[in-house]
């Protein structure tokens, strides 16, 4: 087929697609029972006053938290939709996943909107880690340099991003500070 990558018609793509659909898929559902689980813990140490040094509370107290709200918040506005949207995500997803466990929404609904968030994450890393290997055959000193120049340039981004909150955090402050100097 003209085009294709013959490393594509003739390699194990299919096999590794099918792969790391399971492991997606047993990786957020064990997310989402493990959130639901620690839901419980937490509806049990609201009613019966269960000692903070429990496992469930400790768990708990980990589904609690910026993050988990603003994913909370995420689901209620976008509902069974956000789930395959959160797929296409890194790190996001799994605190969607663990939501939609930690507030008990139905499992068969949200196993059906998993699955196509599952098909895309496993699509999309099916084509990375192909393109990497095919690299890898064609050039590893090129490759290395690839991936040295995409991991400075995430932690050059993530690193001014860190600044400019920190940055946004202090200006209220600075403006208290000067107003109480006037």
């Amino acid at each position: 087929m003209p085009g294709v990558p013959s490393f594509v018609l003739a390699g194990p793509w299919w096999g590794l697609f099918l792969f790391l659909c399971a492991v997606v898929f047993l990786r957020t559902q064990a997310t989402y029972w493990l959130a639901r689980w620690a839901r419980g813990g937490a509806d049990v140490i609201a009613v019966r006053g269960e000692p903070d040094q429990s496992r469930r509370a400790r768990m708990a107290r980990k589904f609690s938290g910026p993050r988990m709200d603003k994913a909370r918040v995420f689901l209620e506005r976008r509902g069974y939709l956000g789930i395959p949207v959160s797929f296409l995500t890194v790190g996001f997803q799994t605190m969607v996943n663990a939501a939609a466990g930690y507030t008990r929404m139905r499992f068969d609904l949200y196993t059906l909107a998993m699955i196509p968030g599952c098909l895309i994450w496993a699509a999309v890393y099916t084509a990375i880690g192909l393109s990497m290997w095919e690299a890898w055959l064609r050039s590893p000193e090129l490759l290395g340099l690839a991936l040295t120049a995409v991991i400075a340039l995430v932690y050059a981004l993530n690193r001014w991003r860190r600044r400019a909150t920190a940055r946004s955090a202090a200006e209220p402050l600075d403006r208290v500070a000067h107003e109480a100097q006037s």
